[in-house]
């Protein structure tokens, strides 16, 4: 069974003027369509609730009310957009699925996703939404198509006679979260490399990243809270509020209102003990970044191979996040942040996963871990982290230890891998 994903008011099905019976004409459908590529485009930079239909209008030398001819409001608009990106994913899963294994199906999924990236590259193709927020839209009908693509991402991987039904699931929702991803640094990557880039990160989902013939190793506790804590309780209550907020609804989602709503207190509390909401948003990003670099400096001090150290901090920063007493703030979260704190908060991620590329090398070299391509490894890495935040939507009642069978390790050891107990 597929997790409710709790979303609760109207699916935003289409109203426009042409649906008393009559067909929509060429002319109506072009400009329709147009409509919804550019709310794609503003969603991703802005996120659902950042979207405006003025900014949307604004791309295609509309006024606003050229846009609510097509679409009522912002919500059914965007609704539209999410549901237009899953009609595109099924096409892509389609086209892999027939495959007779998961590592052809995988192979052939990711080279079909970055052609489809080519595509759009060269205007041949709409780009897809990003949907790091879509909980945000609270939408039954974009819920109940997002709930089939999982079914669709999950059956690219092994059966039911294969994988227990919560190990299917944590997988698939690692496959659909990496896959989301991409786009935040495949703008590292030449046009021309696509479909080595394919074949990679095909490979090391498939058979993880612990060397041929090693086991799998002997986790080391990591203490994580209990340092550098906040100045004061109230600092820390305002920290969760916000993570949990941005983890649920996106950047705009967590808007001041919101996050004092959360807390039960005024907006006047909210501004005694913080500036603005933005310097909140960053103190919450530094605090995550913080708690990896803790990770990773507790699991080199304790010492052990590279694949030791690195499982260690994934396990230990997964099960920090489950537990949800003091959340990580998803990274995906910077893709919708005002474009003046995104640079900085970007050079801060990628320095960690450039670190978590040097640890994949350490591991390489010292023949713990296979020799893979550490660059989109370390990608995959900090993308698995990031998901953790979602994982109960799709593992129901399972308890943050179990984490570390059911997502960790086929992280390290590959989506085919026989569930570990």
């Amino acid at each position: 069974m597929i997790p409710d994903m709790g979303m609760t008011v109207d699916g935003g099905a289409s109203s426009n003027s042409q649906a008393g019976g009559r067909q929509p004409t060429r002319r109506y459908e072009a400009k329709r369509n147009a409509i919804v590529r550019s709310a794609v485009e503003e969603m991703n930079r802005k996120g659902v609730r950042g979207m405006t239909l003025g900014d949307v209008a604004a791309r295609l030398d509309l006024v606003p009310t050229g846009v609510i001819y097509y679409f009522r409001n912002k919500e059914e608009l965007a609704a539209a957009a999410f549901m237009k990106g899953v009609e595109a994913y099924e096409a892509l899963i389609a086209a892999a699925a027939g495959e007779a294994t998961v590592e052809a199906r995988l192979s052939a999924f990711f080279h079909a996703w970055f052609d489809y990236s080519r595509r759009v590259g060269q205007g041949e193709a709409d780009p897809l939404p990003v949907f790091n927020d879509v909980r945000a839209l609270n939408s039954p009908t974009v819920d109940a198509v997002y709930v089939d693509m999982f079914r669709s991402f999950r059956d690219l991987l092994p059966g039911r006679d294969a994988l227990p039904r919560l190990h299917r699931n944590a997988r698939a929702h690692m496959l659909l979260s990496e896959t989301f991803w991409i786009v935040a640094w495949q703008h590292q990557v030449e046009v021309a490399d696509y479909p080595r880039t394919a074949d990679r990160i095909a490979s090391i989902l498939t058979h993880g990243l612990v060397a041929r013939g090693a086991a799998w190793p002997k986790l080391t506790p990591l203490k994580l809270t209990g340092q550098d804590a906040p100045s004061s309780a109230s600092s820390e209550m305002f920290l969760k509020a916000a993570t949990c907020l941005i983890n649920e609804e996106g950047y705009h989602g967590a808007s001041v209102e919101r996050i004092s709503a959360r807390l039960n207190v005024s907006k006047g509390a909210f501004y005694h003990h913080n500036h603005a909401k933005d310097e909140l948003v960053v103190a919450c990003f530094e605090r995550t970044f913080d708690l990896m670099w803790r990770a990773i400096h507790a699991a080199e001090a304790a010492g052990g191979s590279g694949l030791e150290i690195l499982a260690s901090v994934v396990a230990a920063l997964i099960e920090h996040q489950i537990t949800g007493e003091a959340p990580l703030l998803r990274t995906s979260a910077l893709t919708a942040v005002p474009e003046t704190l995104r640079p900085a908060l970007m050079q801060r991620f990628n320095r960690l996963s450039y670190r978590f590329a040097s640890i994949l090398c350490d591991g390489i070299a010292d023949g713990s871990i296979a020799p893979v391509d550490v660059n989109i490894a370390s990608q995959i890495i900090s993308t698995a982290i990031n998901a953790a935040a979602e994982l109960h939507f799709w593992t129901p009642g399972m308890a943050p230890k179990a984490a570390v069978e059911h997502y960790v390790r086929p992280l390290f050891e590959g989506l085919v891998s026989p569930a570990a107990s």
